[in-house]
């Protein structure tokens, strides 16, 4: 087999987890309404013709294997295809079943034949739809081995929309639906431009893993994607997207080419997203800035992704943009806002839905502004104008130094935000800083928000509060990270919104050296009433919960204490904008 290269560059490829039966064939069956997979699954809706292992096969002669589940019908009807690496219809190891208490989502809920991450048959046959769950290249009997998002997933993708769309009960008229990795193939495959492609819908996707995960703030953070990798079944190999992180230290081409470039997409987009995720956040905002038409909307959502996928609201949402792009109702759908956001209070329910023309942080209505540190642990409307003085903290452990700010009068914070520091390591050449904002109490209380409604089968109190006491259930608030030797940044690659690390060259700092950085935190959208307070911390370590409890925190490679300089030429401030 010839070598895996991105452009000039040997990709690393590690084993995919074998599969453990025979390779599977071709079949059609009618599954009657009523059926369920499982006696705990929902039952069908309506009958549904199942083509099981279908096969798509790629310009290289490469054979995909997919699972269709169409209407009961002689009528033609359009196509929503799921694209993954988890194995169709419900068959891989990474799964609703293994997240704490199933996301909020019971078994009852769904029919057991949806992707992971993906429509649900049962859901969307019956309105009309043929659901397609695609095993993409290398995953499970698919050939090849798998790859990780890329240009060469966009360009498999752009061959099965064009054979899906030759199918003898299509409309030819195909969408894309998903949620996570199956949001980011999305924006490859979309960029390839198939002319059959009518529309996507990338619910949580990122657009660039280096920069907005394994390398965010150019801080390496590896252990999810070497989860994620070892969960991967194939008959042959995976790129090894970790040790690719872990071999070159800056960007190149094979980087570069995981990087989506929005401005090639010209299809109709249904953006989600939410703030209490660790990956998708700003790749989904990044996506509805960068489209380069109209026709993109955006809802930033109060929920935590999984339980937003499977909600009656993003369902009935959907089908409204769904139905006017692959079906051509015509319904109301053209004049749903751009932008609908979701404001969050901790202490009462989410303000959802609020419509904007825009993001609202782009908004001439929108306010920047500024707090600014003071050493005696305040923020302050006013720099310190005292003598020069100093703050420190011990980096290499979990010490922690906090800024309050108490609000006057109710305020919002939108968009994202950003950390201004004057800052040394009297014993090491370079600085990884962590920060965050949370919301507090008039006591001083820290607060959260609850992504999931609380389910009727959820346990005692006590054990609830730990069970949940993790990104994917509860939300605090935006966090940011820095490397200080990696903060460069791109003028090319940077947007409206978010100022883009290059990751092309290491700038170390000399041991006691003063460096101005500027740390980026995601966006947010959180409302203070009167006597709250915004509390912001710093640390040399991830700080609050994490995403997936189970995950190791972000290795910390710190040496000794971070020295906070404030006073004279020293600035140390907050920047945010507020509606």
């Amino acid at each position: 087999m010839a070598p895996f290269t991105v452009g000039t560059i040997d990709v690393k490829l590690r084993d995919a987890l074998k599969p453990q039966t025979p390779p599977a064939t071709q079949k059609t069956r009618e599954l009657p309404k009523g059926h369920k997979k499982r006696p705990e699954c929902r039952p069908l809706p309506a009958t549904i013709i199942h083509d099981e292992d279908a096969i798509l096969t790629l310009r290289d002669g490469t054979k995909l294997h997919a699972d269709i589940f169409r209407p009961k019908t002689e009528q033609k009807v359009p196509a929503i295809v799921m694209w993954g690496p988890y194995g169709k219809s419900g068959s891989g190891l990474i799964n609703i079943n293994v997240m704490p208490m199933r996301a909020g989502i019971p078994e009852s809920r769904l029919s057991g034949y949806e992707d992971f991450e993906g429509l649900d048959p049962a859901e969307w046959v019956s309105r009309g739809y043929a659901i397609l769950n695609v095993d993409a290249r290398g995953v499970n009997d698919s050939e090849g081995n798998i790859q990780w998002w890329g240009t060469g997933e966009g360009r498999d993708g752009y061959d099965a929309i064009e054979e899906i769309a030759r199918l003898p009960w299509c409309t030819g008229k195909v969408g894309m639906a998903g949620n996570s990795w199956l949001a980011i193939v999305q924006y490859f495959i979309a960029a390839e431009r198939p002319p059959h492609l009518a529309c996507i819908a990338p619910l949580e996707g990122l657009s660039d893993p280096l920069r907005e995960d394994t390398g965010r703030g150019g801080i390496p953070n590896l252990p999810f994607a070497q989860d994620v990798a070892g969960a991967l079944a194939g008959r042959q190999q995976q790129e090894d997207w970790a040790a690719m992180v872990q071999s070159y230290p800056v960007t190149n081409e094979y980087f570069e080419d995981k990087r989506v470039e929005m401005t090639k997409i010209d299809v109709p987009a249904y953006i989600a997203a939410s703030y209490s995720t660790a990956l998708h956040t700003i790749g989904s905002l990044r996506a509805f800035e960068e489209i380069p038409h109209k026709n993109k909307w955006l809802v930033l959502h109060a929920t935590q992704e999984w339980y937003d996928l499977y909600s009656n609201e993003r369902t009935e949402d959907m089908d409204k943009f769904f139905a006017y792009h692959l079906k051509g109702v015509q319904n109301s759908w053209p004049q749903t806002a751009p932008v609908r956001i979701a404001l969050l209070n901790h202490t009462k329910p989410a303000l959802v839905d609020q419509e904007f023309p825009d993001l609202p942080w782009h908004l001439a209505s929108t306010t920047s502004r500024q707090l600014h540190l003071s050493p005696n642990g305040e923020l302050t409307l006013e720099r310190h104008t005292g003598p020069s003085t100093t703050l420190s903290y011990q980096a290499d452990s979990n010490a922690e130094v906090a800024f309050t700010y108490v609000f006057p009068a109710r305020t919002v914070l939108t968009g994202p935000s950003t950390l201004i520091l004057h800052i040394s390591a009297p014993d090491h050449d370079d600085m990884d800083i962590h920060t965050h904002i949370f919301k507090a109490d008039q006591h001083g209380t820290i607060l959260s928000h609850l992504n999931i409604p609380i389910p009727e089968s959820a346990p005692p109190a006590a054990n609830f509060d730990k069970l949940t006491n993790n990104r994917l259930w509860r939300y605090w608030g935006p966090n940011g990270m820095l490397r200080a030797s990696k903060r460069d940044v791109s003028a090319k690659l940077s947007g409206q919104s978010w100022k883009t690390l290059s990751h092309s060259r290491d700038d170390k700092v000399k041991p006691g050296e003063i460096v101005r950085l500027s740390i980026q935190l995601w966006p947010m959208g959180l409302v203070f009433e009167a006597g709250e307070k915004l509390v912001l911390k710093i640390s040399g370590g991830e700080i609050g919960a994490r995403q997936l409890p189970h995950l190791p925190a972000i290795p910390n490679a710190n040496k000794g204490k971070h020295v906070l300089h404030f006073g004279g030429t020293s600035e140390a401030c907050l920047q945010f904008f507020t509606l």
